[in-house]
This record gives C-alpha cells, sequence and structure tokens, in this order.
C-alpha cells in the first residue's frame, strides 16, 4: 500500500525563533491533513537534514514524499544545492518515490496572500 507525505523544506537559521513560522506551518498541516505525514528538513544550521526527514517518513511507511521548498524563489540554493542532498537522498532510499514543487513563493496563490496580507496591513 502507497503512504503519501509531505516535506517543507527551509534554508534554516542560526536563531531558533527563525525556525517557529516552520513549526507552525507543520502543525497547520498536520490539524488540516491528519492522514499524511509531515516533516520539516533544512539545508542548513538547523535540522532534521532533508536525509533525516526522509528517513523518518520512510521509517513512518511512507512510500511517496513531495517536497516543498519554502522559499520565495529559485536562488542558487534550490538551483544547486538542494538538487544534490535530493539526488543523495534518492540514491539512499530507493524504494521511495521523491517529488518536488517549485518553491512555494512562485505559486500565484502564495503571491496572492501576501498582496491580501498588505492589503489588510492598509
Amino acid at each position: 500500500m502507497k503512504m503519501k507525505a509531505i516535506i517543507l523544506f527551509g534554508h534554516g537559521a542560526r536563531d531558533m525563533r527563525w525556525r517557529e513560522p516552520f513549526d507552525r506551518l507543520a502543525e497547520l498541516w498536520q490539524s488540516q491533513n491528519a492522514t499524511v505525514p509531515v516533516e520539516l528538513a533544512f539545508l542548513e544550521m538547523m535540522e532534521p537534514s532533508l536525509d533525516e526527514a526522509v528517513s523518518a517518513l520512510s521509517l513512518a511507511g511512507a512510500t511517496q514524499i513531495t517536497v516543498v521548498p519554502v522559499f520565495f524563489g529559485q536562488g542558487g540554493h534550490l538551483r544547486n544545492d538542494f538538487p544534490v542532498l535530493l539526488d543523495a537522498c534518492r540514491a539512499k532510499f530507493p524504494a521511495i518515490a521523491l517529488s518536488v514543487t517549485p518553491a512555494v513563493g512562485e505559486d500565484l496563490a502564495v503571491l496572492q496572500a501576501i498582496v491580501d496580507f498588505g492589503v489588510r496591513a492598509l
């Protein structure tokens, strides 16, 4: 049986408070999609890493994992660093189907939510 899961992938930062919106995002996901496990993963400076998140979901029985880059756009990290990490995970976890979405900031609905936020701030 196929089990889907999602990884919300962010950059990471030295200041642990930077992570708080990511934790809230994962909690919001889980409250609205209780049957689809979610893990956070970070490129650097924070844990878990992408490898650790894939491993945790694999141990939980996930067979299909979608990685959602919670980045505003496709900068150097997503074009250069992320593919290396993803390829390493695909090699280490060949039984897991790993797919990737575009950066969330490239989605029109996300951009519209930011515009709406700005309108409410006026």
